[in-house]
């Protein structure tokens, strides 16, 4: 990829001359779709993004939002999709890398991942190989730099087959005395890279994240991946929290997409300032780098500080303490330009802001999807419901999350495996003079919520997308996807506080591809907007295209939420109570897994139009003492939902009016058991249906009544049902 024409005429007209080399490179890079968002800048006017508990919106390395008094976190998401198909480990490793120094960058010590992974048809191996090395990666890195991994969600679907997404999501705790951001703040101070040396992996990432995905890119484009170091990446934590404590930085940013030269042209041009960096100071691994290979390599585990003069010794001092290197590379200027030297030369001498944000946007043309037409023919019941419990997309995700440590930290309640992850605030319960105890349960499957907590406030985390309900219709799907991660966090007695969004398209300059595209940022951002949830910052991944064909389009919804207490109700059932479908029903099956795998189209199914008061009155009702279960309803449908419920020791005998009430997967609906079902009717009353589907038993056995039709299953062979990705994987 080379700087197109009609960018080089734009930067031409502005500098009066022909761009050096390096300055070239430079502008390729932050000009790239990556960097610019050229063609998804003017969609995303559609969110909200404001609330009275957001302290900082989009624009940062990440966002902040106030969780409890005197208790700030960060909050925000990111890609690494070509890279994690050209090297599935690396990819996926740095990713987490790259979102964890974001968290770092705003003064915050990260708490909790969320990963969500999507990737071809799970019959392929190819798709069995990425799973494998992406997990593995994602769980390296995470584990050695002891920050949980605590939920996320695993897709499968035909689409991803050339072209498998990584995002990533990380949450970080902070004080506001802490804050800093990525805004430098006055001329004369200093500009001081720390963190593992400079080399050449990673050249060109950002452009690279700007391409299709071409046919030989396992092989061709390897040299655009990074290379992490999880160990430097530890130490790098450390360094930075001893940094902020002691008052060492003035603002911040991380060095991901376009390196050096993204981080410090970005830091400068927020503040309205310029800088002078010399090349040649940067600490390098690799002799005879020459300026553009320092500027753009996006080598891992490294920070770009702005610090007080009579500082920087002080900073040297951490950084040697931590192992870590150390250049003052630097000094902001007051000029507003961005000049860098090397060998004597000056190699870069532009306007930052230019630089910065003078990529011109695109005005390009889309098509409107269309809403698919209703055509199948329904299986019998037996078949439908072994089928689609089995298919990988609803079946135990186990495999993949018991790879991770998700309780490092000793502040994870709620573990992957329920509705959503619950954390322990621990500042907020020391400040209430409460103590706060580790669980050790199992999660969801063993019917486990976590084991015995204090009565502390927690901080609950969900994400995820579907990509057969954008599929199917973009909108809907979309608008379904804010209406579905809020619903988890209610299942867990949690009130949502802010999103972040993950928005993944494929080549924006197909019609048809950017109106899908346009379709699901305004959905989500009508979603996020009906249910009052801010939406605080994200990314835009797009030109997600390869010899297969464009992805579906992806909008990943990570949704942060506090509780009063973090003891949730978990899903599994106690064996002795009523159960309730909570939520307006819908038996339209578009976007179901029934259809997937038995063919047919349907339209998508509505949305209640005050699923915002369904999601609250859902997270009032967990909290009940007369609660003892919660499960949302979303992929497969109630069907599934009730197979997730059944242990050993707990069964139910269920009645639904038809095969399509067990499947569709209409969202912001719930499965509640509780020894109070009039309580819940009453709850309920003139915010969404509530339906008696029967009771639960002791006897281990789900009991599935549709018509004349009846199915019945014990708890193993459910459970080796949904075996089918450990089955294959092991």
């Amino acid at each position: 990829m080379t700087l197109a024409e009609s960018d080089r005429e734009r930067v031409v007209g502005e500098l009066g001359r022909d761009p050096t080399r390096a300055e070239a490179a430079l502008f390729e890079n932050l000009w790239s779709e990556h960097c610019a968002y050229r063609s998804s800048l003017p969609l995303l006017s559609a969110f909200d993004s404001e609330s009275e508990d957001v302290v900082v919106g989009p624009g940062d390395d990440a966002a902040v939002v106030e969780v409890g008094d005197g208790l700030y976190a960060t909050f925000g998401v990111e890609s690494h999709n070509h890279p994690s198909y050209v090297d599935p480990f690396d990819g996926a490793a740095t990713g987490v890398g790259g979102i964890v120094r974001d968290t770092l960058s705003m003064g915050a010590y990260p708490v909790a991942l969320a990963d969500c992974l999507y990737f071809g048809g799970f019959e392929r191996e190819h798709s069995r190989y990425l799973l494998e090395g992406v997990v593995e990666g994602i769980s390296h890195y995470g584990n050695a730099i002891g920050v949980p991994t605590v939920g996320g969600s695993t897709a499968f679907h035909e689409g991803y087959e050339g072209n498998p997404l990584v995002n990533v999501a990380c949450v970080g705790l902070l004080t506001p005395d802490r804050l800093v951001t990525a805004e430098a703040q006055r001329p004369g101070n200093r500009l001081v890279l720390v963190g593992n040396s400079t080399g050449r992996d990673g050249l060109g990432g950002a452009s690279f994240a700007s391409e299709d995905l071409a046919e030989d890119a396992e092989t061709e484009d390897r040299p655009a991946v990074q290379v992490g170091d999880p160990y430097a990446e530890k130490r790098l934590i450390e360094a930075n929290e001893e940094l902020i404590d002691a008052g060492l930085v003035q603002s911040a940013r991380d060095l991901g997409a376009a390196g050096l030269g993204g981080a410090s042209s970005e830091l400068v041009a927020k503040g309205h300032l310029g800088c002078e960096i010399d090349l040649n100071a940067v600490h390098q691994r690799e002799p005879g780098m020459n300026a553009t290979e320092i500027l753009l390599a996006e080598s891992q585990e490294r920070m770009v500080y702005e610090v007080a003069p009579e500082n920087v010794d002080a900073v040297r001092e951490v950084a040697a303490k931590f192992d870590l290197g150390c250049s003052d590379i630097g000094e902001v200027t007051g000029d507003g330009q961005y000049v860098c030297g090397f060998d004597g030369d000056v190699v870069v001498d532009a306007p930052a802001e230019f630089l910065a944000d003078g990529a011109p946007l695109n005005d390009l043309p889309m098509t409107e999807p269309e809403t698919p037409a209703t055509d199948y023919d329904l299986p019998a019941l037996d078949e439908a419901f072994e089928t689609v419990v089995a298919n990988p997309n609803t079946a135990s995700k186990r495999w993949v999350y018991r790879q991770y440590d998700h309780e490092v930290g000793a502040r994870t309640a709620v573990r992957p495996g329920e509705d959503g992850a619950v954390l322990a605030l621990h500042e907020l319960a020391d400040a209430a003079g409460g103590a706060m105890a580790t669980s050790n349960g199992d999660g969801r499957e063993d019917g486990d919520t976590g084991g015995d907590v204090a009565d502390a406030p927690g901080l609950a985390l969900a994400a995820g997308a579907n990509p057969n309900w954008t599929a199917c219709e973009p909108y809907a799907g979309a608008y379904a996807t804010a209406v579905e991660n809020a619903t988890n966090l209610a299942a867990v007695g949690a009130d949502p506080v802010a999103a972040v969004d993950c928005l993944n398209g494929g080549n924006p300059e197909k019609p048809d591809v950017y109106g899908g595209f346009g379709a699901i940022v305004d959905g989500l951002a009508d979603g996020c907007r009906d249910l009052s949830v801010p939406v605080v910052g994200g990314n835009v991944s797009l030109y997600n295209d390869s010899e297969a064909g464009p992805i579906p389009p992806t909008p990943t919804l990570a949704m942060l939420g506090t509780t009063d207490g973090v003891d949730a109700p978990g899903s599994a059932l106690a064996g002795d109570g009523t159960l309730l479908l909570v939520g307006d029903h819908d038996e339209t099956l578009g976007g179901s897994e029934l259809l997937a795998e038995f063919g047919g189209s349907d339209a998508f199914p509505d949305v209640s139009e005050n699923a915002g008061d369904v999601v609250a009155t859902l997270g009032a009702v967990a909290g009940d003492d007369t609660t003892t279960a919660v499960h949302d309803v979303s992929d497969g449908g109630l069907a599934v939902t009730l197979a997730e419920t059944i242990t050993a020791d707990a069964g139910a005998d269920v009645s639904a009016p038809s095969t399509e009430a067990l499947f569709s997967e209409a969202p912001g609906r719930a499965v509640i058991e509780t020894t109070d079902p009039e309580g819940v009717k009453a709850a309920f009353d003139g915010v969404a249906t509530v339906v008696e589907l029967g009771a639960s038993d002791a006897s281990g056995t789900l009991t599935l009544t549709t018509g004349d039709e009846t199915a019945a299953y014990d708890h193993a062979e459910i459970v080796a049902f949904r075996e089918t990705i450990a089955a294959a994987m092991d």
